[in-house]
């Protein structure tokens, strides 16, 4: 079978494989301050959830392991982009908090991938990705209950 004969889900997900590697790969060059992908994308989920996490909780969200949200999670902490205070409800627990510091670095790292941004928005129109978004959510959706 080629690959033009492959299922549509096949090739749907090769694609959305593909789109995430090349994505990364040009995050990770216009993050300011070296900062990781891995790294930013802890402080975008805090600032678009709001709120205090466990590191567990986090690992789990990213799919990771405790070790590396961990060693990602030290790293925000040492560059003070981060609060792990402990968890009122839980004293041997853990919560992951951002600070104003971390706040003010995801939006330079918003500006700074701007223009990365800015091209994509310019390579499909409005009505392709409205179209697109409902069925990549679907997919995501579905993937996202069935991990374990």
């Amino acid at each position: 079978m080629t690959a033009s004969k492959d299922p549509i889900a096949l090739r749907i997900l090769t694609e959305a494989g593909i789109i995430s590697q090349l994505s990364q790969a040009m995050l990770e060059k216009a993050l300011p301050d070296g900062l990781k992908v891995s790294q930013f994308t802890v402080l975008n989920h805090l600032v678009r959830l709001g709120g205090k996490w466990a590191p567990l909780r986090l690992a789990n969200a990213f799919q990771v392991t405790s070790g590396a949200m961990t060693n990602t999670l030290k790293r925000l902490l040492a560059r003070g982009l981060i609060t792990l205070e402990e968890d009122p409800d839980d004293g041997r627990a853990k919560l992951v908090g951002l600070t104003p510091e971390g706040e003010a670095m995801r939006g330079r790292c918003i500006e700074a991938i701007g223009p990365l941004i800015y091209e994509i928005n310019n390579l499909i129109t409005e009505e392709e990705a409205a179209a697109a978004l409902p069925v990549l959510q679907k997919i995501r959706a579905h993937l996202d209950a069935k991990r374990g």
